[in-house]
Formats: C-alpha cells, sequence, structure tokens
C-alpha cells in the first residue's frame, strides 16, 4: 500500500490526525501532486481546519484533477469559504462550478447555503425548493411539485 492511499485508509478509519500528517508529508515532497493536495484539503477539513484546507483546494484546482474529485474540490473549496465566514470567495468559487458543472446538485445546494449566508433569502430558497422538488422521493411533496414548483420564485408575493 502507498503512503497515499494509507493516509485515505486511515481517514476512512477515522484517524483524522494521523492521515493528515501523512497528507502534509505529502504535500510538502509532491507539491504538483493535484490528488494529494486534494486530499490534504480534506484532511484539513474533516478536522475542522477550514482555513488550512483553503490553500489545498485552491492548489488541487489550479493543478487539474478527474472530472469527479475537480467537482469535489470546487464544492469543498466554495463550502470551506462559507464555513469560515468569506461568503463573496464562496459564491464567486460556487459560481464557477455551476458554470464548469450545472448538473452538479450539490453544488447548487452549497450555493443556496451561501446565498442564505449573503442575505440573498429569496434565491437561496428557490433553488433549495427547486433541488427539493425535482430530487424527492417523498410522496406528498410530489403531490404538490406543480404548486411549489410554481411558488418557488414567488415567495414575497401575497396574493388578494
Amino acid at each position: 500500500m502507498n503512503k497515499l492511499t494509507e493516509a485515505i485508509e486511515l481517514r476512512k478509519q477515522q484517524n483524522y490526525v494521523k492521515s493528515n500528517e501523512m497528507l502534509i508529508e505529502l504535500a510538502e515532497t509532491y507539491p504538483e501532486d493535484a490528488e494529494i493536495a486534494y486530499q490534504c484539503a480534506w484532511s484539513f477539513d474533516v478536522r475542522g481546519m477550514e482555513r488550512q484546507a483553503v490553500p489545498y483546494y485552491q492548489k488541487a484546482i489550479e493543478l487539474g484533477l478527474p472530472n469527479q474529485d475537480f467537482q469535489a474540490a470546487f464544492l469543498g473549496l466554495g463550502s470551506t469559504y462559507r464555513a469560515i465566514g468569506e461568503y463573496a470567495n464562496s459564491k464567486e468559487t460556487l459560481e464557477k462550478a455551476l458554470k464548469l458543472f450545472p448538473d452538479n446538485r450539490a453544488i447548487h445546494v452549497f450555493y443556496a447555503l451561501t446565498l442564505f449566508n449573503s442575505n440573498v433569502h429569496h434565491q437561496a430558497m428557490e433553488i433549495l425548493i427547486n433541488q427539493l422538488v425535482d430530487t424527492t422521493n417523498d410522496e406528498e411533496i410530489k403531490r404538490y411539485r406543480k404548486a411549489l414548483s410554481f411558488y418557488a420564485d414567488k415567495l414575497e408575493i401575497v396574493w388578494e
């Protein structure tokens, strides 16, 4: 088992400190390896050390990753910015991600969270309602799908 695989396995076993230490060492040894940078960012996130994750997410995105990890790195960076209160950076990152990956529903939801934190409540609710309506398996919500979709962008209208 190579060191990267071992560090990921340690994270899966919830040995976050050892995993993080190994990934930091790998990132220092291989600074141009996008996968290591991404895994290192993730290892900081799971430890609640979001600020330390940021430069590793940035590096992973800059270097490029396979599609699924690339999407996850954008989401991770945008979410991390939101978690540390950098809402403008979060919004910019997630908007870029939405342009690149418009079908990734998780990015839409995290974007809605950022909009909420940016006091753009109306648009945040609209996004969340649409994501809910489009993805739910709940029969009661499905029953009201048409009404919910209609009202999603009309939340502030009072009907007389």
